[in-house]
């Protein structure tokens, strides 16, 4: 019985591509050290899944930076702006695309379909002329076969490749991208007959855009792409690979239809109706890739329960047919347990990691032939039996307290304009009101600090006393820069999830969970194990302590229930809406006792809110309903005048403000596509929204022009906080001015795209400077024009 891993990490057990990557960025080492670091990685991990007994070994999966560039780099096609004049490309024309240089920006970079990864979008058009620029597939082929592992080379498929691109600068918006498909297709035939002359025997296209909606033109495309590549591609296994969702049922006919194709591989974790269609029809001779072993979450396989469905479906498809696998590549899970010693030995036994998952593969590969190892089958029945019975896991209150919540959609007893009008009587704000979104640069002293108290070498008192003098400085500064509404800097915050998680029961966290975002930075999910509650206050101390420093307002900042279920591993045993209800409930009661504490602006972040939207068109009113209803009971127990700010971190939205009549709750939102959900984010019902606009080109601000009526406050970002660079007071003014032909004067704040976290203060006192000056001068103007 056959076992397949559809891709691994390539971070490294302890991230040491990382160092490498920003090693070698830095001018610290040389391309030679970080190909060295990246063969001793790629390895490592044949060997390891060669030794675990995985028949299909997966090669190419491997990347320095993202496996769409790689496919780009493949075709050739870079464009202009590098000044790529042919030839094999290198580091530094791969680095300029992905990174941009001293000169040229850097492509594109958005998520991959419904992952916390990101990919570098290819810019394609009419006038791309494609050639064969990259061996790296058939180079590692043959390095995984020098090493005596035969592998199956990975390409991201033709078709998904040009459905993944968009348009490059200057071409027709309408351009159809699928037209390049006869373009591109030979230089897929040349790596496919390298690779066969090479010795390869499998080869496995990604088309993980079968999973998505997509009409019959794109369909056919498949049908067309394969065709032509049937004759490269006789001699040869093909193996087409879908993840992350549910394939469609025409999207099934057209896939297992397919000429030239040997196998069909599916996601049975998060596709569990494609069941259905196996069961109705599945081409006979053809192998299925079963997905049963979850790539994108941390929980131990339900063994018993897998084996069920794959005795199922080896009844349907034959035993020499079927092959166990991942669900999709393991790169968006962590990589092993075996560095985690701390991990407590009750959580750790409900978990799997990358490596983890591998043996359970083999284990089900090995019990479908009647080799099956019972003291594993049993270890991983026990483990699975005391995750459901642990008291740790289920907290009464909080279930009862959940399910009482369906009863109603907590909005608000007052519209937004009566909350905005007793807000504006508390707060006496002046037009384009100034702010920050909430955190202020982290100097190597202060994450100094913060490590030591948390490894104990530090003493309660010395460490609140260097938070408290980091506070003032930012209060001050704030002050003399004369911002209207005040943040304390987040000093003592590492991470806008790790933080509250850290102090809400049900959660967990690792010492090397990482998982790659892009490129080499990397972010460790905590993980959502249980039922979820707020022992005591998270924030009050830190926000009463900045208020006392300063007469005017001082936001709370928080960071909303959506963005922390996002961005962790959540919990598999429950719908993820009830897991989100529950983190609302506790941010409920932060919310609740920061007012009472005298907060009278509260921002609670939905950096993530677009992140979790499905795949599906047809699932997103749910997802948006109950992700929406979400934020609003975290405020909804406020005072008219307490100011409720929504702000998000996506690159095309931040909430900063969420006002109630007496108190201003803000929502910040960023790296969301805007458009997409504007509706929900005015059902939000917050009373100020802060939105990441400067890298959109204002296209975000296109959506109020075409007549969307927003009545609550808004805040698009005046100046991109991911560049070193500093605004000039002019630019900000226009970029205001711009704003101001869309929207109202009195519902307009003037702010940057982000926090200040990442940036120097020599960067940040000038630019904010430039902001505060703006505003005013566009003060004095409509002053002297009434």
């Amino acid at each position: 019985m056959a076992s397949h891993v559809v891709g691994y990490p390539r971070m490294g057990p302890k991230r040491e591509l990382k160092f490498a990557l920003e090693s070698f960025w830095d001018g610290k080492s040389s391309a030679e050290d970080l190909q060295k670091v990246a063969a001793d990685l790629r390895s490592s991990i044949w060997k390891q899944m060669s030794d675990d007994g995985i028949k299909f070994i997966p090669s190419n999966t491997f990347s320095c930076y993202d496996q769409v560039l790689d496919t780009t780099a493949m075709l050739g096609a870079v464009p202009p702006r590098y000044g790529w004049n042919g030839g094999e490309i290198g580091f530094d024309v791969y680095f300029s695309m992905a990174r941009g240089n001293a000169s040229v920006p850097a492509m594109e970079m958005t998520k991959w379909f419904d992952t916390n990864y990101h990919y570098i979008v290819p810019e394609l058009g009419p006038e791309v002329n494609f050639s064969y620029a990259s061996h790296k597939a058939v180079i590692e082929y043959k390095e995984a076969k020098d090493l005596g592992v035969d592998t199956v080379p990975v390409l991201v498929g033709p078709v998904s490749y040009l459905l993944l691109s968009k348009p490059a600068k200057g071409v027709e918006k309408s351009f159809s991208l699928l037209s390049l498909l006869d373009k591109i297709l030979p230089i897929y035939e040349e790596v496919v007959a390298e690779l066969k002359a090479a010795g390869a025997t499998w080869i496995q296209f990604d088309e993980p855009k079968l999973v998505m909606d997509l009409g019959a033109h794109e369909l056919q495309a498949f049908t067309h792409a394969y065709s032509a590549l049937e004759a490269s591609l006789s001699g040869l296994n093909v193996l087409v690979e879908t993840y992350f969702a549910d394939v469609p049922a025409e999207a099934y006919k057209t896939l297992t239809a397919l000429k030239g194709v040997t196998g069909f591989g599916f996601d049975l974790v998060r596709g569990s109706k494609t069941l259905d269609l196996i069961k109705g029809g599945f081409p006979s001779g053809k192998y299925l890739f079963a997905g049963v072993v979850d790539g994108r979450n941390i929980w131990a396989n339900d063994l018993a329960s897998s084996l069920s469905v794959l005795n199922a479906l080896e009844g349907i498809v034959g035993k020499d047919k079927l092959v166990v696998s991942t669900s999709c590549s393991l790169l968006h899970t962590a990589v092993d347990l075996v560095n985690e010693p701390k991990l407590d030995k009750e959580i750790k036994s409900w978990l799997a990691f990358a490596a983890q998952k591998v043996v359970e593969v083999n284990a089900l590969a090995k019990a479908l032939c009647g080799q099956k190892d019972e003291a594993f089958f049993s270890e991983n029945a026990a483990a699975q039996a005391s995750r459901k019975s642990s008291p740790r896991v289920t907290n009464e209150a909080v279930q009862q307290a959940a399910a009482a919540l369906k009863g109603s959609d907590h909005r608000r007893s007052s519209n937004v304009s009566a909350r905005l009008d007793a807000q504006q009587k508390k707060l006496n704000l002046p037009i384009l009101p100034t702010t920050t979104i909430g955190s202020f640069p982290q100097t190597l002293e202060l994450r100094r600090v913060r490590r030591e108290y948390k490894a104990k070498k530090v003493s309660e008192e010395d460490y609140v006393e260097a938070i408290k003098k980091e506070i003032n400085k930012v209060v001050k500064l704030q002050e003399e820069l004369d911002i209207d509404v005040l943040v304390h800097g987040e000093p003592e915050r590492n991470d806008m999830v790790e933080y509250f998680g850290e102090q809400l029961s049900g959660f967990a966290f690792t010492a090397n969970g990482w998982v790659q975002s892009y490129g080499s930075r990397c972010v460790k999910p905590p993980i959502i194990y249980g039922d979820v509650s707020r022992p005591k206050a998270m924030t009050v101390f830190w926000s009463s302590l900045a208020q006392s420093m300063t007469k005017r307002p001082m936001k709370g900042m928080l960071t909303g229930p959506v963005t922390i279920l996002n961005w962790s591993f959540v919990r598999n045993d429950q719908p993820r809406f009830e897991t989100c209800y529950q983190i609302a409930l506790a941010i409920k009661d932060e919310v609740e006792d920061l007012e009472k504490a005298g907060i009278t602006v509260i921002q609670i972040d939905e950096a993530a809110l677009r992140e979790g939207l499905p795949l599906r068109k047809s699932e997103h009113d749910f997802y948006l309903n109950w992700a929406v209803h979400s934020f609003r009971i975290t405020n909804c127990g406020v005072e008219d005048s307490t100011q409720v700010l929504s702000s998000s971190l996506s690159f095309s939205l931040c909430f900063s403000f969420f006002e109630r009549d007496i108190m201003d709750i803000h929502t910040h939102m960023c790296y969301s596509h805007f458009n997409d959900i504007i509706h929900s984010i005015i059902d939000m019902d917050a009373d100020v929204i802060t939105i990441e606009n400067s890298r959109s080109d204002e296209k975000l601000l296109s959506v109020f022009r075409e007549g969307v009526k927003y009545g609550a406050g808004i805040g698009p970002g005046v100046y991109d906080i991911h560049s070193p660079r500093i605004p000039s007071e002019e630019e900000i003014a226009d970029r205001v001015e711009k704003m101001l032909a869309v929207l109202e004067t009195n519902i307009l704040w003037v702010n940057p795209d982000c926090g200040l976290k990442t940036r120097k203060y020599a960067e940040v006192k000038p630019a904010l400077s430039n902001m505060v000056a703006a505003a005013k001068r566009l003060r004095t103007k409509f002053a002297s024009s009434h």
